[in-house]
């Protein structure tokens, strides 16, 4: 009688179908899901120990520094990787006197958004969290993989680009080179 009940409402049948595809797909998302880590790191616990570089007092972030910055909500945590102002020279091609003209300003400003996709991650990262030798992986805003590690005096490399200043105010850092995949590849010269 009941198959007989079943097979004479078509949606009911296919109501159950969706409810056990749905309850099959939970469950196989839930069994796939990675082993949680007894300290989580990329959650970006702070244990205090080492920091890279000491900042100086008198340190402040260049102009397209502190555009960068200024781009990102700052209600959020993000850690930004952001180029030094020679890789903004050398590999980007700005310079604030010839790039923040009227003329070339809007131009700045999308390479600017663009570099600051690649090199910000949506986390607080501290370079203590990072540990000495190993690598670690983390997406960018825009999706590109950046590879961290810490050398044996305490750098920080994140895809072979060598910081030079670490924890600044919050956690920014100040690259040797710029990350750009688009742009051939993401590592100084």
């Amino acid at each position: 009688m009941s198959r007989r009940l079943v097979l004479k409402h078509p949606i009911a049948l296919v109501g159950m179908l969706v409810c056990v595809s749905c309850l099959l797909i939970v469950i196989v998302t839930v069994l796939e899901l990675p082993e949680a880590l007894p300290r989580n790191r990329e959650m970006g616990i702070y244990h205090p120990t080492f920091k890279s570089k000491k900042v100086p007092q008198n340190f402040k972030l260049d102009k397209f520094g502190e555009m960068m910055v200024e781009m990102l909500p700052q209600d959020l945590a993000f850690t930004i990787f952001i180029p030094s102002e020679e890789a903004f020279k050398h590999d980007l091609h700005l310079s604030v006197n010839g790039s923040l003209v009227t003329e070339k300003f809007n131009d700045t400003y999308a390479i600017l958004t663009r570099i600051l996709g690649f090199s910000a991650v949506p986390r607080e990262l501290s370079s203590v969290d990072v540990p000495l030798g190993e690598l670690v992986s983390y997406d960018s805003l825009s999706g590109f993989q950046l590879y961290i590690t810490k050398d044996i005096n305490r750098m920080l490399f994140v895809n072979r680009i060598r910081s030079q200043i670490t924890d600044v105010r919050k956690v920014l850092r100040t690259e040797e080179g710029s990350l750009d995949p688009l742009n051939g590849h993401c590592c100084s010269e």
